[in-house]
């Protein structure tokens, strides 16, 4: 299974398109999103994915009931199962949750944003990811990130270049 991996949009819809496209080529079998989608108009480009779309909230999700209702976003936790795989998504605002989440041993790998900064590394026997930001405001590099649950690797890709940011086999 292949699953594209995506936080922190901040309703910058061209980069969107971006990667939606970027994930619709690829065909991605699920789309995680870690949150900071901010309004409920992002959902009329991402929902020109192809594939299914889960996520969470993130600290500016404020208009959370039409995310609700536009995305069907609801949590800001969850918990996916995937070709044998165990992923916890979260924001990642809270640095003493997503320690716990990374060190129970519950999770292959544990899903993170809110920090905009791409990163593939180990916790324990957990791989923790953060995708980096879709949006390119804070850092200036649009990324996204792949997980293919049958190669068990992960990897980050520039969505503006397609140059390969990081890499790791689970």
């Amino acid at each position: 299974m292949l699953i594209g991996i995506m936080s922190d949009t901040h309703d910058n819809l061209p980069a969107i398109a971006k990667a939606v496209g970027f994930f619709n080529e690829r065909g991605v079998d699920l789309v995680i999103h870690a949150g900071d989608y901010v309004a409920p108009f992002v959902a009329g480009e991402l929902k020109k994915l192809r594939a299914p779309l889960r996520g969470v909230f993130g600290n500016n999700d404020g208009e959370r009931k039409g995310l609700y209702e536009a995305l069907g976003i609801k949590d800001e936790i969850i918990e996916i199962e995937a070709d044998g795989m165990k992923i916890a998504v979260t924001h990642g605002t809270n640095d003493v949750l997503v320690r716990a989440l990374a060190y129970s041993r519950l999770y292959d790998v544990v899903v993170v944003g809110h920090t905009h900064r791409y990163e593939i590394r180990e916790v324990g026997r957990t791989i923790l990811v953060n995708p980096g930001e879709v949006c390119g405001y804070v850092t200036g590099v649009k990324s996204v990130a792949l997980l293919d649950t049958r190669g068990r690797d992960v990897k980050i890709i520039n969505l503006d270049s397609g140059e390969l940011l990081g890499a790791m086999s689970l």
